[in-house]
């Protein structure tokens, strides 16, 4: 089982009630309404500080080489570019 502390949040008015009305509509509790959209936002930064890593190391020289090569076989009806 997961250690949970409790923080409180001060919430203006108006976003505590809009959260109120969709963790209802989503019947969830408001703590876990905010603990899943917490969670949520945490994997969209952990997500595009992984990306930007990865553009960082990448060797475009490379990618270009690579998709200029020709291939022995012509590509599948799947793999060809539409447009």
């Amino acid at each position: 089982m997961q250690e949970s502390n409790t923080y409180p949040l001060p919430l203006p008015r108006s976003l505590k009630q809009a959260v109120e009305r969709l963790s209802r509509e989503d019947g969830t509790s408001i703590n876990q309404f905010v603990a899943t959209a917490v969670a949520e936002k945490l994997s969209a930064v952990q997500t595009a500080r992984f990306f930007t890593d990865r553009k960082r190391r990448a060797d475009f020289k490379a990618v270009d080489r690579i998709m200029k090569r020709r291939g022995a076989k012509p590509p599948r009806p799947s793999d060809e570019m539409s447009g």
